[in-house]
């Protein structure tokens, strides 16, 4: 549990001592330790009305996840396509960019790289109707990662918008959602070079 008792007196970082640092950190700890209970709110703001949609951004999110499990995709990918539109409400037109910021110290480089590229990957079934070139994908062609986000678009993602698809609720990923974000140790790492500096 944080200690409390500690009272910051800084104004700036240049008059903060080891013992206000080392409180930011526990602080930091505390809070960070429910990034999945705050994530799972997000996923949550997504059950709106999405007209014309034939679906919610929430329900696709869900049957995106699902399909994956249903693929036998491993968590983390699975994970990846519950939260890849969670961004669409804060950063609409880069939305893969946030995701992918926020799943990037949890996951593999494939995985980063998929949810960060997804959007260019889906302009693929529509940039065509509305002007746009639909093999703006093309220019990642020499990626390592070209064809997985291009599979995880095609068998997850642009197929995700059935109201009779058989959808796994929130409740069964959670468990899951909570391993993968108990993976990372990204954030591990600036905990230790920051506590190097202060000792």
């Amino acid at each position: 549990m944080l200690d409390k008792s500690h009272k910051p007196t800084w104004t700036s970082f240049l008059n903060a001592t080891k013992q206000d640092f080392l409180a930011v950190m526990d602080y930091e700890d505390e809070f960070n330790a429910a990034l999945v209970d705050r994530l799972l709110e997000a996923i949550r703001s997504l059950d709106e009305d999405w007209t014309p949609y034939p679906i919610n951004r929430y329900q696709h999110c869900l049957q995106s996840a699902t399909r994956a499990l249903e693929d036998g995709a491993d968590e983390e990918i699975i994970i990846a396509a519950l939260i890849h539109d969670v961004g669409d409400i804060l950063s609409p037109y880069n939305h893969g960019e946030l995701a992918a910021a926020i799943l990037k110290p949890y996951v593999s480089e494939k995985t980063h790289w998929i949810i960060q590229h997804h959007c260019v990957f889906q302009g693929y079934y529509y940039n065509h109707y509305l002007g746009g070139d639909r093999n703006a994908r093309d220019k990642y062609k020499d990626s390592l990662y070209y064809k997985d986000c291009e599979y995880f678009c095609h068998t997850y993602d642009q197929c995700s918008f059935d109201p009779d698809y058989p959808t796994k609720p929130l409740e069964f990923f959670i468990p899951m959602l909570r391993r993968v974000f108990s993976k990372g140790d990204g954030h591990m790492e600036l905990n230790e070079t920051l506590e190097d500096k202060v000792s």
